[in-house]
Parts: C-alpha cells; sequence; structure tokens
C-alpha cells in the first residue's frame, strides 16, 4: 500500500494557515489526479485544492478547521484500483473512434458491454439535470438561492456556480421570493477566514490611522456623450465595452501623478513613494468584496484598463483570483453606485492612504452658466490618511479628477489644457 501525504501549499507571502471551507468529496473516494477535491479560504482569496495523485482519499481535516500551511489535510492511497463504475465514461468517449473503424467481425461480449454503458450514463443525467455542483450549492445556500430560480447550463443540466452568479445577477421575482417564515429562530455561523481579516483590516485602519473624507461632485455629461458617441466602434475595434470605470482609472493615474503622496503609504517612520500607479479596482463577489489590483494603470489605455478590470473582475466573482493578483496596491477606487449608493465615506484599504469612492449617477439640477440645467451628476468622495496628505493635497487632488473627467481630452494631455498645450504655455 502506497499513501500519498497531501499537505497545504502555500496561498502565497505572508499567509500561514487556510481554512477548510468545503470538501468537493467524500471520505474513501476514489479521486483522480488534479481532480478539485476542496475549497480553502485564506485570508486574502479561496483557492481549490487538486489531488497530487489518482487513488482513494482518506480526509484528516473537517470543514471549518483552521489548519497551517504544510500540514497534512488528507491521505491518497495511490495503490488503490479505480472502481469498475469508473471506466463507463472512457469507454463512452472512445465509442465514436471505435465506430469510424471498420467492424467486419461481431464486438465480443466485453464490447458488448462497453456498448450497452450509455445507459447509466443517460440515468445519471437523469439525476443531474438541476442538481448543482458542491461549489454552486454552498453559494446558493449563502445567499438563500432555490434551485428552480436557476438555469443550469453545465454538463447534463448541472448548476455550476457561475449560473449561479447569472441568476443572481438578473434577480429574482417576488413570485419566486419564499419569505420570512416567522419563527423567531436563531442559526450561529461561523465567520470565514476572510470575513474575519477584512473586519480586523476595517478596525485596524479606524484605530491607527488619521482618516478624513473631502467631497466633490461631477458632471458625467461630457463622459456619458463621448460614451453615446464612440462606444460602438470602441467595442468593435477593442472587443471590450467602454465603461466608466477607464475614465476614472486614467484620471485617477494623472492626478497621482500630480500629487504623488496621494499614492504614497508610511512605514513606521518613513513615507515611501510610488513611481508607477497599481490601482486597486473593488468588486463584489459571492465571498465578499475582493480588490484586485491593475498592475502599471498609468502605462494603459482607456482599452487596456478595460480588459484589465474585465479580466479581474470575473476570476474573483467565480472565486478563481489568486492572491498575488490582490497583493499591493498604491490606490484604490471604490463603485457603491452600482448598488445606488448616492454618498459614503469609504475606508482605507491598508496600508494606502487613499481610498475614491464613486456613487450613483442622478439627474440634478445645476446652475450652467448663469441657468439652471439638469445634468447627470455623481458625487466622489476621497478618504485620506492625513497622517501623509495634508488637506490641501487632498481637496487638490479632488478637483483634479473632477476637472479631468468634466474634459475628458485632458486625460490625454497628462491633464493640462490642450490649449495650453497647442500654443506652448
Amino acid at each position: 500500500m502506497s499513501v500519498l501525504e497531501m499537505k497545504v501549499p502555500s496561498p502565497g507571502e505572508s499567509i500561514s494557515e487556510v481554512e477548510i471551507a468545503q470538501w468537493l468529496v467524500s471520505d474513501g473516494d476514489y479521486v483522480e489526479k488534479d481532480q478539485a477535491i476542496a475549497e480553502v479560504d485564506s485570508d486574502k482569496a479561496t483557492l481549490e485544492l487538486p489531488a497530487e495523485e489518482s487513488g482513494t482519499i482518506t480526509l484528516k481535516a473537517e470543514e471549518g478547521d483552521t489548519v497551517a500551511v504544510g500540514a497534512v489535510v488528507c491521505l491518497i492511497d495511490t495503490s488503490a484500483e479505480r472502481p469498475e463504475g469508473m471506466d463507463a465514461p472512457a469507454a463512452v468517449e472512445e465509442a465514436p473512434a471505435a465506430e469510424a473503424a471498420p467492424a467486419p467481425t461481431p464486438a465480443p461480449a466485453a464490447n458488448k458491454a462497453a456498448a450497452v454503458s450509455p445507459d447509466p450514463v443517460n440515468e445519471k443525467k437523469s439525476y443531474a439535470t438541476g442538481t448543482p455542483s458542491p461549489a454552486a450549492a454552498k453559494m446558493m445556500a449563502e445567499n438563500g438561492v432555490a434551485a428552480h430560480q436557476v438555469n443550469g447550463t453545465g454538463k447534463d443540466g448541472r448548476i455550476t456556480k457561475q449560473d449561479v452568479v447569472a441568476a443572481m445577477a438578473g434577480g429574482f421575482s417576488t413570485a419566486d421570493a419564499a419569505g420570512w417564515g416567522g419563527t423567531r429562530e436563531q442559526k450561529r455561523e461561523k465567520m470565514k477566514m476572510l470575513r474575519r481579516k477584512i473586519a480586523e483590516r476595517l478596525v485596524s485602519v479606524k484605530n491607527e490611522t488619521a482618516m478624513l473624507t473631502t467631497f466633490n461632485e461631477v458632471d458625467m455629461k461630457p463622459i456619458m456623450d463621448l460614451r453615446t458617441k464612440y462606444k460602438k466602434a470602441f467595442a468593435e475595434h477593442h472587443e471590450v465595452n467602454l465603461g466608466f470605470m477607464s475614465f476614472f482609472t486614467k484620471a485617477v493615474t494623472e492626478a497621482l501623478n500630480l500629487y504623488p503622496a496621494v499614492n504614497a503609504q508610511i512605514d513606521d517612520k518613513e513615507m515611501i513613494f510610488h513611481d508607477y500607479a497599481d490601482i486597486g479596482i473593488a468588486v463584489s463577489s459571492p465571498k465578499g468584496l475582493m480588490v484586485p489590483v491593475v498592475r502599471n494603470a498609468e502605462q494603459m489605455s482607456l482599452a487596456e484598463i478595460e480588459r484589465e478590470i474585465k479580466r479581474l473582475a470575473i476570476k474573483a466573482r467565480d472565486g478563481k483570483i489568486t492572491p498575488d493578483e490582490m497583493a499591493g496596491g498604491t490606490f484604490t477606487i471604490t463603485n457603491g453606485g452600482v448598488f445606488g449608493s448616492m454618498l459614503s465615506t469609504p475606508i482605507i484599504n491598508p496600508p494606502q492612504s487613499a481610498i475614491l469612492g464613486m456613487h450613483n449617477i442622478v439627474q440634478r439640477p445645476v446652475a450652467i452658466d448663469g441657468k439652471v440645467e439638469i445634468r447627470p451628476i455623481m458625487y466622489v468622495a476621497l478618504s485620506y490618511d492625513h497622517r501623509i496628505i495634508d488637506g490641501k493635497e487632498s481637496v487638490s487632488f479632488l478637483v483634479k479628477v473632477k476637472e479631468m473627467l468634466e474634459n475628458p481630452e485632458r486625460m490625454i494631455f497628462g491633464s493640462k489644457d490642450p490649449y495650453e498645450v497647442l500654443l506652448g504655455l
């Protein structure tokens, strides 16, 4: 008997322990090499744990257990033989090739057995239709989603995690809602490691920084007109949609160049200034708030920013974001407007020194050249650490972001007025 000890790999630098979020297999199951056998939560992301070899698995940790990196979480008996029932899928996959080859003689009994193997598969299909995968079932339970509310697009009609995300994004009718039971019962759930870490960081920010917030408003009409005019050509040429986030990211990188303290951080008795802009984009995911980082955003075009944000957002929503993709970051942008927020005071993402909050766009009456006009207005908020950023810098930074958003052409000329560039001023 040959037994392999499977140990918890290091998910990333500075991570010393993880939590077993969910076993995707049961004790005694036969697993294939590279098959996902568990989901583990670190304080930064949720990762899948693949089987290192094929064999029968013996679990050594329970769901919810916190285990150290390098600890043994299961054993795999690599000398175990694959169960007979697991041979059927391989035989079905080979069937088309066998049919393509000439068969002048009757098939032997063994081949006849293989020929009828589709029946068990059909039975399995009938059983699996509408059945959620383990990861999807967990997400449905956490969010109160019923199986009949989700359209399964996986193999044999199986509900995948992405199906649940899509159903949640599309919303549900009130007729499908179960409503409150009114039983006055209570239940307790252990906080996930990721949620515990977020809680610790938020409390530490409030206690350890001199956080203030300054506000302003942005007339979004120029950006909206530009998008309306060019969004179709932009999507056809770059194969990605033109959103608001790329404009905000570009405006932020230009403003950070003018006010480097907003892009800096405190390290003990020193200030660290960054000659680059790694912009964290806050994304809501089924696991909670994730902040993937767009590296060197100051060097990117609008299309490159949109592609990178889309790539990272999809990985975050699918639970495939890695700790490395969320590590670092010199400044963060969060958009509460997608949830309907009118105004908020975002909390700094440590060890950064500032964060920009975007909000919903509302038609408001404003004074334009002495006349009242209805314009699409967005309130923006900059929370900053007053220990490193003075009030003048914070206000000037936000005003510069506002100016560039209301005059998009300034992004092309590095925050300068294009006419000043033309005249050499």
